[in-house]
């Protein structure tokens, strides 16, 4: 498995694409390098669909990256950060780690877009995640894939919005998806907005994010729309931003009351490591690993 896993990662490196058109034309990323260009993640033992459509905007769309052999597999569903203003699905050091990973265990990864500030709120973002969901547990069965084992994952913004689906059935009801399996949330400092919006650290990016009605930040917030019905999550979070890790362990006391599961795993890294480093061989990926396969059993 070790040997398989590196050779994937050495072909991800060696075949990364140009920038695409689409892509090129977004403004850089605020919670990623500026420097970051979107890039194609394409071994030959693996067959990818590319701008597979689960809405009518430009934005709704998503890369399906499957892996050589699939039998019933379970399907990992990424949401990218950008803060709910910025990112592609395919930018650099958004999928290769974790495409590269989780492919070679025989996994389906699936990296998808949404409408973006100032075109959609959050709460319309997580609409369309939610809305995504539905689409890849439809198309799964011609993946060879499970439409009961997709694990909701995302950084940043994008880890805010899959806390939000995965927090109550409401969104995935909403979308006509099943709910999913699981959440994989990466250092968000947005599970419990009006606590964010009170000391925000980035408070240009917040204010544009989310507004200044504190019924929007309600609705918006994990934390406040958690119920019994929510699915398991795990809350990574750098133990460098201690905020993140207070919301991640007030999230999960409160959980644990609704007899919810939630995990907080700090990891000492820093915000866009936390993303990038998911995928290579460390105690941290092995952790993320095995919340995810547990969900399976």
């Amino acid at each position: 498995m070790r040997l398989s896993y590196l050779l994937v990662v050495m072909l991800v490196l060696l075949l990364q694409w140009p920038t695409s058109a689409s892509s090129q034309s977004l403004r850089p990323m605020r919670e990623t390098s500026r420097s970051d260009a979107a890039v194609r993640v394409e071994p030959p033992s693996v067959t990818v669909q590319r701008e597979l459509a689960y809405g009518t905007h430009t934005r709704q769309r998503f890369d399906v990256y499957l892996p050589a052999s699939a039998r019933n597999a379970p399907v990992i569903l990424f949401v990218h950060g950008g803060g709910w203003a910025f990112g592609d699905k395919g930018g650099r050091g958004v999928i290769e780690n974790k495409a590269a990973y989780w492919l070679a265990k025989g996994y389906v990864v699936v990296s998808t877009n949404y409408r973006l500030r100032p075109e959609a709120a959050p709460l319309e973002q997580a609409r369309d995640v939610a809305f995504a969901l539905a689409r890849v547990q439809k198309l799964a069965p011609q993946w060879q894939a499970d439409p009961s084992r997709v694990v909701l994952m995302g950084h940043s913004s994008g880890a805010h919005l899959v806390a939000l689906v995965g927090a109550s059935s409401v969104l995935w009801r909403q979308a006509g998806a099943r709910p999913p399996v699981g959440v994989v949330s990466l250092d968000t400092a947005a599970l419990d907005v009006p606590q964010a919006m009170a000391k925000p650290a980035l408070p240009g990016l917040y204010a544009r994010a989310f507004g200044d009605g504190e019924a929007d930040w309600v609705a918006a917030s994990p934390y406040h729309q958690l119920t019994a019905d929510g699915v398991p999550m795990l809350a990574v979070c750098s133990s460098r931003r201690r905020e993140v890790c207070a919301q991640g362990q007030a999230f999960q006391r409160k959980a644990a009351t609704m007899g919810v599961r939630v995990e907080v795993l700090p990891q000492d890294l820093s915000h866009r490591q936390v993303n990038q480093e998911l995928g290579l061989p460390s105690s941290y990926t092995d952790a993320v690993d095995r919340f995810i396969d547990a969900l399976g059993k």
